[in-house]
């Protein structure tokens, strides 16, 4: 199983709780998943899913908040034949129209709105509603990346006022989501590690944050090593060019002037470095006669590299 259906088969499993909670959850799915007859007469309720959890959970939520035993049919795909398709129906008219007035998705006067917006939705006013309403959304429109791979949560939502009201619900939980257009569809979407542990969290998937956040400490560790050992390369090849290019200069001026030129702080430097081509400017220090720190070593090495340069300079243009 991938990783977002583990998340929902645990979410699938989460004890039903208060009845307002319920009613939210079946809000977010009948919203986001849920087929609806708009015809007055006779308003018809379904889920399509192939998720076995999410029928699941519908089936319970419509059964345990209604005492309503929906219809259930499981087929299998022509081409895919190991695969189910599962349909949880509603087919009552009575039942049908007091979900949908009760979730408010349907008015008094039997009219389907689809953009009840979080501020005017009364199921969506306490802060656990709006944690149940967060989970029947991942359940019936929801995905997540295995974080192995990289960091990306969404929910496929069919009307932009539906993500804006999911991006409303998570900007209450200080998660800043972020819409986007895909194909007829707007997905509300969130790719910060940090924000989806916490909306994990907030739905409830309390397992799943604990192997989210155990792959993320271990890549994270990772991550850090590697930086850690590239930074450390980075510095040994900066450093070997740099010995490599102060023998050059050294050498340069031995074959063209000879080290008896220079003054004794610069010819004792230069036969240290000639002596020992890959010691650290600390121990290249300690090898001499009257042993300098690092900034000393630095500083004549700089200087025969200024001198070389001037030879070189001088003989060009000769």
């Amino acid at each position: 199983m991938s990783f977002s259906s583990d998340v929902k088969e645990e979410l699938s499993r989460i004890p039903i709780g208060e009845k307002h909670c319920m009613i939210a959850e079946l809000s977010a799915i009948v919203r986001l998943a849920g087929g609806i007859d708009c015809d007055p007469a006779h308003p018809v309720i379904a889920l399509h899913t192939e998720n076995v959890a999410v029928a699941r959970r519908f089936f319970s939520l419509l059964k345990d908040t209604f005492g309503i035993v929906p219809s259930v049919t499981a087929t299998r795909h022509d081409y895919l034949k190991r695969s189910r398709y599962y349909t949880i129906r509603v087919t009552e008219e009575s039942d049908s129209l007091r979900i949908l007035k009760t979730i408010r998705i349907m008015d008094d006067l039997g009219r389907i709105d689809r953009e009840c917006l979080v501020i005017h939705n009364p199921v969506l006013q306490r802060i656990c509603c709006r944690r149940a309403f967060l989970r029947g959304a991942f359940l019936s429109a929801g995905s997540i990346t295995d974080p192995e791979k990289n960091y990306h949560f969404e929910i496929v939502c069919n009307y932009r006022e539906e993500a804006e009201q999911v991006r409303e619900i998570l900007s209450a939980f200080g998660l800043e989501g972020r819409i986007i257009g895909r194909k007829k569809y707007q997905v509300v979407y969130l790719k910060e590690g940090g924000m989806i542990s916490d909306v994990l969290n907030i739905i409830g998937a309390h397992q799943s944050l604990m192997r989210f956040e155990n792959i993320r400490i271990i890549k994270d560790v990772r991550n850090s090593v590697n930086r850690r050992v590239n930074c450390e390369a980075a510095n040994i090849s900066k450093t070997v060019s740099a010995a490599r290019k102060q023998i050059e200069d050294i050498r340069y001026i031995r074959d063209t002037i000879g080290l008896d030129r220079l003054s004794d702080n610069l010819k004792s430097v230069a036969l240290a470095r000639l002596e020992d081509p890959d010691a650290p400017l600390k121990e290249l220090g300690k090898m001499l006669e009257k042993p300098i720190g690092k900034s000393g070593v630095n500083h004549r090495l700089r200087k025969l590299s200024d001198i070389a340069n001037n030879l070189r300079d001088k003989n060009t243009n000769e």
